[in-house]
């Protein structure tokens, strides 16, 4: 399989709410909108993929679904976000395997894993 493009598909409860969380409170640039104009999905871009809010949910968030983003400094985004309100799980800390790493919820619950990646660790090394 040769993969050419690819995006994390959500399903909220309410769509103009998360819209706003994710593009206000997140601050995710957004990379096209679709759909009919009274609910129109959104594309936002994920670094190097996308996560595209359509639709709406038909139950409860799926307990597996997770982001995992990585940031420049985790710590100074805890600070924003829970000025922002915004659920915290897990207070940024290091992990044994040396990312530091915050936990967070969206609206609907889904687990957001917040990464920095220090400048000794391994995924920082130039391989070459």
């Amino acid at each position: 399989m040769e993969v050419l493009s690819s995006r994390v598909l959500v399903r909220p409860a309410d769509l103009e709410r998360s819209r706003r969380f994710y593009g206000g409170t997140l601050g995710l640039a957004v990379y096209r909108e679709f759909g009919p104009p009274d609910h129109p999905g959104v594309v936002f871009f994920l670094g190097q993929g996308f996560l595209e809010l359509s639709g709406q949910a038909g139950g409860p968030a799926g307990a597996r679904l997770e982001l995992w983003l990585q940031v420049r400094d985790v710590r100074q985004e805890e600070e924003r976000l829970r000025r922002a309100g915004v659920t915290v799980l897990r207070e940024a800390r290091q992990e044994p395997w040396g990312l530091v790493e915050l936990w967070i919820a969206d609206p609907d619950g889904h687990r957001i894993v917040l990464v920095e990646v220090p400048p000794e660790h391994p995924l920082r090394r130039d391989p070459r």
